[in-house]
């Protein structure tokens, strides 16, 4: 049997991985300023996180959600806590895109509508409704493509005022990532935050805060709506919530009211989820890495803006984008192959850098070290491009 062939694979093979570092099977080093699609949020194989899984494992991996599993009440105090959503509800499941599915599922069930605001670049998932929402005709198959969701400009008020002013009584809700990842790290302004929820309270729509990828502390608040000062209606998260272990949730306020049925999933909640997530969020509190991320991320940030021949550099905390063209087109693929080094990319043009919280200093240093001499490489000779 072959795999379904749907990644563009790096012919590299990781067999070992330590804080912000990786090696492969050849004992090559790199460093990981990616975290795997921003999946790697207090360091790979933290010890902490290793000894928490492990322990969880030697008891019981797994049992469904038809018995009581007091590691989700654990997990549902601390993220509470560390969050400062101690109000809100929490429904585990095991995916950014499962989590944003139940957001905007749970929102129709609430009040009984159909219509869903999305924003143009925007990525929420690539299944049923969360693909609906995400603005890439490309992943959509012909059966998600539905006339009840609306993609309005980023950023834009006056056109997000305009359609509520039509449509707000049909309008379910309004779901939008703080800062946009697949779409190329496109913050969302203060102003445009305060006015989804200014709408979405007067119209009665609910405020999906996509948090799947600029959440948990990445930005240096733990969601990265935050910095609006207003409170979503439900948060979606997944990617660091487990450091790598398949866990998601959403968290609920409370004028939403469960019923038995009206969610569910098999796996979301189970024992070793919950094990992970707890081990992620006792690190970020106890190696206070939300602060990392600010301190860090500030100062890539400025390094990066005074380094010639990128463009438009962007980002919060351990969240950031820059555009390169011309002679750096084949910077990213250098900086892999030339530099061992790992970044991600947003089409057509952005490197994106989304590394642990737990990125030192020293590592950034080193990262831009390797940026400097791959732009020197390729402006001083253009026609030098790493063979992959």
């Amino acid at each position: 049997m072959n795999l379904f062939d749907v990644y563009p694979i790096n012919p590299i093979t990781i067999t070992r991985a330590k804080g912000s570092y990786l090696w492969d099977d050849v004992g090559q080093q790199y460093l990981d300023m990616y975290g795997g699609h921003a999946v790697i949020s207090i360091g790979h194989t933290h010890p902490h996180y290793v000894s928490r899984i492990t322990q969880q494992l030697s008891q019981v991996g797994f049992y469904s959600n038809s018995v009581n599993i007091p590691l989700q009440k654990e997990l549902a105090a601390k993220l509470g806590k560390v969050s400062g959503k101690e109000d809100y509800q929490l429904f585990l499941c095991n995916s950014g895109a499962e989590a944003n599915e139940n957001a905007l599922k749970l929102a129709s069930f609430h009040n009984g509508r159909k219509k869903i605001v999305a924003f143009k670049k925007s990525f929420h998932g690539r299944t049923s409704l969360a693909v609906a929402a995400t603005d890439n005709p490309a992943i959509q198959a012909p059966v998600n493509q539905t006339d009840n969701v609306v993609f309005l400009p980023f950023n834009d008020e006056k056109a997000l005022e305009n359609y509520f002013n039509q449509h707000g009584p049909e309008t379910a809700a309004v779901i939008i990532e703080g800062i946009q990842g697949v779409g190329g790290i496109n913050i969302a302004n203060i102003s445009f935050l305060q006015k989804i929820r200014s709408l979405c309270t007067e119209h009665n729509a609910v405020f999906i805060a996509d948090s799947v990828q600029c959440g948990y502390g990445r930005t240096g608040k733990f969601f990265s709506h935050d910095y609006a000062g207003v409170d979503a209606d439900i948060y979606s998260m997944a990617k660091g919530m487990g450091n790598g272990f398949p866990v998601a949730g959403i968290l609920i306020a409370p004028q939403f009211k469960p019923k038995y049925g009206m969610l569910g999933t098999t796996f979301g909640g189970n024992h070793l989820a919950c094990a992970a997530a707890l081990a992620v969020l006792e690190v970020i509190e106890s190696e206070n890495l939300m602060e990392n991320a600010v301190a860090t991320g500030d100062y890539l940030l400025k390094e990066l803006q005074k380094t010639e021949g990128l463009q438009n550099v962007r980002g919060k905390g351990l969240m950031i984008g820059f555009d390169v063209e011309g002679q750096l087109k084949d910077l990213r693929k250098n900086l892999l192959f030339s530099q061992q080094v790992f970044t991600g990319e947003a089409k057509p043009n952005t490197i994106r850098l989304l590394p642990s919280l737990a990125l030192r200093k020293k590592e950034a240093g080193e990262f831009l070290e390797s940026l400097a001499d791959e732009i020197s490489h390729l402006t001083t000779s253009p026609n030098l491009v790493s063979q992959a």
